[in-house]
């Protein structure tokens, strides 16, 4: 019942939102300004009360750690489907990824939209979604750590997954305080730093005050508010440029001024942009890498049933195409904004590639700016409550619980998790307030070394150990040790603490998308000259997909005789 109202709140907020959106958006554009703060205070605190509201009430279903951290692993198509969509797309990909990639891309930056819908959202699915859920189940796994320990039963490798995790993580989550206060600062005239510490508690309150059920609800509702808020944002920029052929028209022209050796006419409005390699590699970075990171593989552990996950698989692709896709759409069209005017020598606008998705909405009317706000709080609450679980539970569960402290119950595990989500919470801040003054890290460079790190270290060693019996133990370690040290490296050039000696190598983006694939290469090899694994453990662990089960007529052939 309480699922139920919840959706339904969801659908109401999000069919009012699109109703009244057309009516009111003129006469929102020639309001007062105090009335326009007014309209945007309002929707924020609208929000922020639902979803903390919302997290309160399904807080008894959070009372031992399988509630807290998976959901009691019954949860259904929809939730689970918003909840890796609403995971996987957050203020990084709407105000960072949108609007450098866009920059430099133009339209053909919608690319990496698709490719986020089909290789990190159906294929994930596909791949992943059956096998996971059976034997982190039958391993009785909560985290990635958990999974790794007992597959390849080494309890140092789940203490080293646990470390890269929680070390990693830390630069996703300060990009994300990044975006998400830009754009505040751009609606409210706010000073970075104090949106920075309001999200901060806000963030805080929400997360800890519900378990995953409650951020799984939350999730469904914040994404259709997403999708409701992607589409009608999409529409009213391009009707400020004549619509979509006037907007194409417009951004050919743009193409032609903004090269400077005046090479290609057109470049921005074409089918694959003037770098198709380096779209290849943000392509690979971003949608092979969900693959491997926890908070995302983590949602298979929690869905409830088969037909679950067939279903999951459809919703979760047409929830990626339309909130992925349309953000790169959207961002492609960023040099169109009458607000991007001076470009620096190196090609970035000067206020950075940051700033370039807030001044596209800086002229929209303030019941659209609210709009924008709403969108992407949603994305970047659900991805934030999804990360810091992620972290929390891993260090509380793979590092603390048998080591540091020896006996701890459930009451005193989830009393952990939960002050190690405000330590969390409180490193990812202070790094963003940092950050903000560096002219070296932007968002995407930030997120790309949490994720080159993370996928790189972690995809191959999951894909091979849910499917081959054969992957080793050191191969699990060589691909762990060379993302990691691989990463860390890319990111120390970048910061100019280390001169260059990887080449291109030395960009995030790239140096992700390597270690990902090295590691699809190095863990098969590895495997195969070092010894094979224990025998009675590896038909433990794979005899889960030996059960057999009776299934209804239509989901598989008899074997009777014609």
């Amino acid at each position: 019942m309480r699922k139920k109202l919840a959706l339904l709140l969801g659908l109401c907020m999000a069919l009012s939102l699109a109703i009244c959106l057309p009516a009111l958006a003129e006469e929102a554009a020639a309001a007062d300004p105090s009335q326009g703060m007014a309209l945007k205070i309002i929707m924020l605190v609208a929000f922020f009360a639902v979803m903390v509201g919302i997290g309160l009430y399904c807080r008894r279903n959070a009372t031992d750690v399988n509630g807290f951290v998976l959901g009691g692993r019954s949860v259904g198509p929809w939730l689970t489907a918003f909840a890796y969509g609403t995971s996987y797309f957050s203020a990084v990909i709407f105000v960072g990824y949108a609007g450098q990639f866009g920059w430099r891309f133009g339209i053909a930056s919608t690319w990496i939209g698709l490719g986020n819908a089909m290789i990190g959202s159906l294929m994930a699915w596909v791949i992943l979604g059956r096998r996971t859920r059976i034997m982190t189940q039958h391993l009785g796994s909560a985290t990635m750590p958990d999974f790794f320990e007992k597959r390849f039963g080494s309890p140092a490798m789940k203490v080293i997954a646990s470390v890269i995790i929680f070390i990693f993580l830390i630069p996703y989550t300060a990009s994300l305080y990044n975006g998400l206060s830009r754009l505040f600062e751009m609606a409210f005239g706010i000073p970075y730093l104090w949106c920075v510490l309001v999200m901060s508690v806000l963030t805080g309150i929400y997360v800890i005050a519900g378990g995953y059920m409650a951020t799984a609800i939350n999730d469904f509702i914040q994404g259709i508010i997403m999708i409701v808020g992607i589409i009608a944002v999409i529409v009213t920029v391009l009707g400020q440029h004549d619509g979509l052929m006037g907007s194409m028209a417009e951004l050919a022209v743009e193409s032609d001024t903004a090269i400077a050796n005046g090479t290609t006419p057109g470049i921005f409005a074409s089918f694959l942009g003037p770098d198709p390699m380096f779209l290849l590699g943000v392509v690979v970075l971003t949608s092979l890498g969900t693959w491997g990171l926890p908070q995302m593989v983590g949602k298979f552990y929690a869905i409830k049933s088969e037909g679950d996950i067939h279903k999951g698989t459809i919703i979760s692709t047409v929830f990626a195409v339309i909130v992925a896709g349309g953000c790169y759409f959207l961002g492609g069209f960023g040099r169109l904004s009458d607000a991007v005017t001076e470009i620096t020598q190196a090609g970035p606008p000067a206020g950075g590639y940051d700033n370039i998705i807030p001044n596209m909405l800086s002229n929209l009317g303030p019941l659209l700016i609210g709009v924008v706000m709403i969108l992407v709080l949603s994305a970047s609450m659900s991805t934030l409550s999804s990360l810091v679980l992620t972290s929390s539970s891993t260090v509380t569960l793979d590092l603390l619980k048998g080591r540091v402290i020896k006996q701890m119950d459930e009451k005193k595990q989830l009393l952990i998790m939960r002050a190690l989500i405000v330590v969390f919470i409180a490193i990812s801040a202070a790094i963003a307030i940092v950050q903000v003054n560096s002219p070296v890290a932007f968002i995407a460079q930030a997120m790309g070394v949490s994720w080159g790190a993370m996928a790189g270290a972690f995809l191959a060693p999951f894909l091979y150990g849910l499917y081959w019996k054969r992957t080793s133990r050191t191969a699990c370690y060589v691909s762990f040790f060379f993302s990691s040290i691989f990463m860390t490296l890319a990111m120390l050039i970048n910061l100019k603490v280390m001169d260059n000696f990887l080449g291109d190598l030395n960009n995030p983006i790239y140096a992700g998308a390597f270690c990902m694939l090295f590691g699809l290469v190095i863990v098969p090899l590895v495997s195969l000259v070092t010894p094979k694994p224990d025998r009675k453990l590896v038909e433990n662990v794979f005899s889960c997909y030996e059960k057999k089960v009776m299934v209804r007529q239509t989901e598989a052939l008899g074997d009777e005789k014609a």
